[in-house]
């Protein structure tokens, strides 16, 4: 009977070494907080590149244009290919349609990026007149918030009536504030998190 303790005892010892070396390789190489630096640097240039759309809306409204507009004759030459070259003859109308839809708008953004820019701004005009309507029905059947979703509703609504009465003018700068609006956020968001991950916190964490 005693020559059975020792055995239990060596053999403890051998399953807690075991879950030890388990631990040593499960643990991350990578020191906590490695990287920061790169992710504020992109903030950072987020940050710049949205305050130079606000300063140059113009000139950030012909590029955003002409990024759109590559995407779309990007997109345009995919479907065109799939359509015509593709072995499957169903749905091969349809991708030659949306293919030269979409070639047609990418050349226009592409070689005529004002009228590129004052479409994507009537677009918002709609998107801005739709919501208001939506935002309206449902704070009438609201029973608490209704007249502040009400509210909320009619100031879009005005919005969209706005930007398509200054259509000539709105639309060769709201898409470049739009534009700066996002990098701002994605730049102040990049910078929040690389101050948080210089700290030893993982980048975009979520909380547990």
């Amino acid at each position: 009977m005693d020559n059975l303790v020792p055995e239990k005892n060596e053999g403890n010892r051998s399953i807690t070494d075991l879950r030890d070396t388990a631990r040593g390789l499960a643990a991350p190489t990578a020191p906590a907080g490695n990287g920061w630096g790169w992710l504020m640097a992109y903030g950072i240039l987020c940050v710049l590149l949205g305050l130079g759309a606000f300063i140059w809306p113009f000139a950030a409204t012909l590029a955003a244009t002409l990024v759109i507009g590559a995407f779309f004759i990007a997109s345009g030459v995919v479907s065109l290919g799939v359509g015509i070259f593709g072995k499957v003859a169903e749905g091969r109308g349809y991708a030659i349609l949306f293919g030269a839809m979409s070639l047609a708008i990418g050349l226009v953004m592409a070689f005529e990026p004002t009228t590129g820019a004052l479409s994507i701004t009537l677009l918002v005009a709609i998107w801005l007149a739709l919501r208001g309507i939506l935002e309206i029905a449902l704070g009438a059947r609201m029973r608490r918030g209704k007249a502040l979703m009400i509210v909320l509703g009619v100031v879009n609504i005005l919005l969209a009536i706005y930007v398509i009465a200054t259509l000539g003018v709105t639309g060769l700068v709201l898409p470049g504030f739009i534009l700066g609006i996002s990098f701002l956020f994605s730049g102040v968001v990049s910078i929040v998190s690389a101050a948080h991950h210089r700290k030893g916190a993982q980048a975009f964490a979520l909380p547990s």
